[in-house]
């Protein structure tokens, strides 16, 4: 006989459903949650309600917020006329935990991938032409994944933004910190020559 208890498995199947996060994994956390106090529950879930509600894309940027304009876009401190182009929201936090980018962000919320039937409209590309159109915006730098889908993204975008005699960059990619040369794939190092920097 198999042992089945039916609010226990409705819970494995929801965490089941966060990106990659398997059954064992998902068994964990649902007797984690089973495990807490109520008063412990009830915060883990109005938590998640909060943010569900709380929670909507920035005006300006599409990064997420709970107010009009995002903390960067709404900061006197930072420089407007730099944009940092990245695929989620995600993307911003990695951005920001360097503590060296001083600009401001575009979330796109995807890459173009015809594949998965994502083309330019389902991504926030019309807006960034709209805030660049405006001609405060004197660089843009494309941070989206050195992938096909990522590549093409900033391929696109470059070719619609550049007739606006705004500066575009990639971000240069190579090989990590600390790893050898000779392992580096062949693309990882041909990327690596071709932005490769003066010392």
């Amino acid at each position: 006989m198999a042992y089945d208890v039916a609010a226990l498995e409705k819970l494995i199947e929801q965490f089941q459903k966060i990106p990659s996060i398997g059954r064992k994994t998902a068994q964990r956390m649902a007797f984690h949650v089973l495990d807490l106090t109520d008063e412990q529950a009830k915060e883990f879930a109005d938590a998640i309600i909060d943010a569900h509600t709380k929670i909507h894309h920035c005006a300006l940027c599409h990064n997420l917020t709970e107010k009009e304009l995002c903390p960067i876009c709404e900061s006197a401190s930072r420089d407007h006329t730099t944009v940092c182009v990245v695929e989620e929201p995600r993307d911003v936090l990695a951005m920001e935990r360097m503590r060296e980018f001083g600009g401001v962000y575009h979330v796109l919320h995807g890459v173009i991938s015809p594949m998965n039937g994502i083309g330019p409209e389902q991504l926030t590309i019309k807006n960034l032409v709209e805030r660049v159109a405006e001609g405060n915006i004197t660089e843009v730098i494309m941070a989206t994944n050195p992938t096909i889908e990522g590549d093409t993204t900033a391929m696109y975008i470059s070719k619609l933004i550049k007739p606006f005699g705004v500066r575009v960059t990639r971000l240069a990619y190579g090989i990590p910190v600390g790893a050898d040369i000779e392992y580096a794939d062949d693309v990882t190092l041909m990327r690596a020559l071709s932005g490769r920097s003066e010392l």
